[in-house]
Parts: structure tokens; C-alpha cells; sequence
């Protein structure tokens, strides 16, 4: 089982991928079975409810294949329903990890720009949109359009001082997410901020793949721009892992249920190359993960 966000009828709408086909409107199937339990309406509640959550969904995603007529069952390719970023709007900033893949610090760099330390910042909110959605260029703002496909982690939990040995119990989930960059802004602000806060700059999605799915296991990531492949790594080449990513963030800040953490990109983005390959009005960028599925944006100029 997967977990999207849906919209119908002008409302958004935590529900269940199954077969990477179908989606099921949680809140309308509980009501269909006379559950006890009361779905949610959307994500960042579903969150807030962890196991309670994630176990009445499973129930109706495993009995889904016996009921792909019902009213609260759509075809994804359906146009009564829009498939938004898993949490359109989070509660507080992505927290992110810059240069966790040797390769791509070096390609930013040299092998001295490989970070002792978690490298951390953050991106607004106001960035995020779910897939298919066009990343706007603000060509007005920047000429150095780049793309960083991610691995995201979803908070859970409450914790504080976690130990990394600890951090996979405070993990709700994980998804995809691409942390687009205007690094002429970066490079003139001398910060990571204002450059990565732009506008449409934080595609997620398409699905939240509950924790227990993946819990110990390596992950794959590539990204594709215009089909050209520009990055591929596995989880395993991070410099740091996602648990002690999660144990250095939680030391003094306290996360909560919904914070999402953009684990790092590995080489191949487009400043990393001699001549730098930026993107340009009309490209396609797809990250995707064996597992997870695959995140598509177009750039679109509006």
C-alpha cells in the first residue's frame, strides 16, 4: 500500500494507491464498511494518527481488489480526482541535508567539500507542488534553473534526542521529492535559502510509502531530464544515513508528526557539468525510486 493525496470535488483528501492503478478515498470506504474507526480527511492527520492509521488503512487497501466498482474507488488516470504532493502544505519548512553524496560534493567542489557534519537548511513550504505540476522558472529572478531529485523522510512522531539506532521508529514514511534550485541566487546570497525557496522550487510525490515497506533496506534514486538520465545512486552512498541524519537534526530541535526531511541528491545536477546544463522552458524532470514510483514536473513558463 501507498499513500497519496487526493483532490475531488475542490477538496483534498488522504487516500490509498493500490496496484499503482487505483486510488481509495479512506474517508468514504470507512464510511462504506462501517468501520469503527473514523479516517482522517487529510494526510498531516492521517500522520498525526501513525499506527492507528496506517493499520485500518491497510485493511481496506487489502480488501480493495474485491471492490475496484465501488463509488469511493478511482482509476488513477481518472479526471475526477488530482493527485497532489503527499503533504501539500506542511505545517513548517523542509528540512534538507546538502552535500550528503560524495560525488556530488565533489562535483560542486573538490574532495574538501565533502562535510565532517551534516550540512543542513531549509525550504519554505510555500515551494512545494505535487506531480505533474509545472515548476515555474521565474525567469525574472534567475537564469540557473538546476534540479536535485531526493529521497524525503516523513516524521511520525514527537522526539527529541534520538539516537540513530532509534530514528526508524519515528519514521512515518518516505516519498520523492526535487529540491529545484536557482544557483545564481545561491551563489549571489551566499545561503541555501533564498535560492531553493522559490515558487513550485519543492516537487513531492507521488506517494508516501509507509516505513515498515522499506525499513532497513537501500534505496534507489535516479533523475531524468528529457529522458536523459543525469543522476543514479543508491541510499547506501550517502555520507550520511538517513538515521543519523535524524539523530543530528533531533539533538536540540525537537521534530514533530509531518516534518519532512529531503535527505540530499547525489552527482549529475546540472551545474555539475562543464558546461553547466540547466533547465530551460518545456523540459521534463522525473526522480524516481524503485518502490516509491516516479515524480514528473514539467518546467513551464508562465
Amino acid at each position: 500500500m501507498k499513500l497519496v493525496t487526493i483532490e475531488i470535488n475542490k477538496e483534498e483528501k488522504a487516500a490509498a494507491l493500490v496496484n499503482e492503478e487505483y486510488v481509495i478515498d479512506l474517508q468514504e470506504a470507512g464510511k462504506a464498511y462501517n468501520v469503527d474507526y473514523r479516517f482522517p480527511r487529510t494526510m498531516l492527520e492521517a500522520i498525526d494518527d501513525g499506527e492507528n492509521f496506517l493499520a485500518e488503512a491497510e485493511k481496506i487497501a487489502a480488501s480493495a481488489h474485491n471492490h475496484l466498482d465501488a463509488s469511493y474507488v478511482y482509476p488513477l488516470s481518472s479526471m475526477e480526482i488530482t493527485l497532489k504532493a503527499p503533504i501539500p502544505v506542511p505545517r513548517k519548512n523542509i528540512i534538507c541535508a546538502g552535500k550528503n553524496y560524495a560525488d556530488h560534493a565533489m562535483e560542486m567542489g573538490s574532495a574538501a567539500d565533502i562535510p565532517d557534519h551534516p550540512i543542513i537548511f531549509t525550504k519554505s513550504p510555500t515551494t512545494v507542488i505535487g506531480p505533474e505540476e509545472p515548476i515555474d522558472p521565474h525567469t525574472d529572478v534567475t537564469d540557473a534553473l538546476d534540479y536535485e531529485g531526493e529521497i524525503a523522510v516523513i516524521i511520525g512522531k514527537t522526539g527529541k534526542g534520538i539516537k540513530a539506532e532509534e530514528a526508524e521508529d519515528y519514521i512515518f514514511g518516505c516519498t520523492l521529492l526535487n529540491d529545484v534550485t536557482a544557483r545564481d541566487l545561491q551563489t549571489r546570497h551566499k545561503q541555501f535559502f533564498l535560492g531553493k525557496s522559490l515558487d513550485t522550487f519543492c516537487p513531492m510525490g507521488p506517494a508516501i510509502v509507509p516505513v515498515k515497506h522499506w525499513k532497513g533496506k537501500t534505496m534507489s534514486l535516479k533523475t531524468l531530464v528529457n529522458d536523459e538520465i543525469r543522476q543514479e545512486t543508491t541510499t547506501d552512498k550517502m555520507i550520511f544515513s538517513i538515521s543519523q541524519l535524524i539523530e543530528v537534526i533531533s539533538r536540540g530541535m525537537t521534530l514533530e508528526p509531518g516534518d519532512i526531511i529531503a535527505t540530499g541528491t547525489p552527482a549529475g545536477v546540472g551545474k555539475g557539468f562543464n558546461p553547466p546544463k540547466y533547465l530551460n522552458d518545456g523540459d521534463e524532470v522525473v526522480v524516481q525510486s524503485v518502490g516509491i514510483g516516479q515524480l514528473k514536473n514539467t518546467v513551464n513558463k508562465k
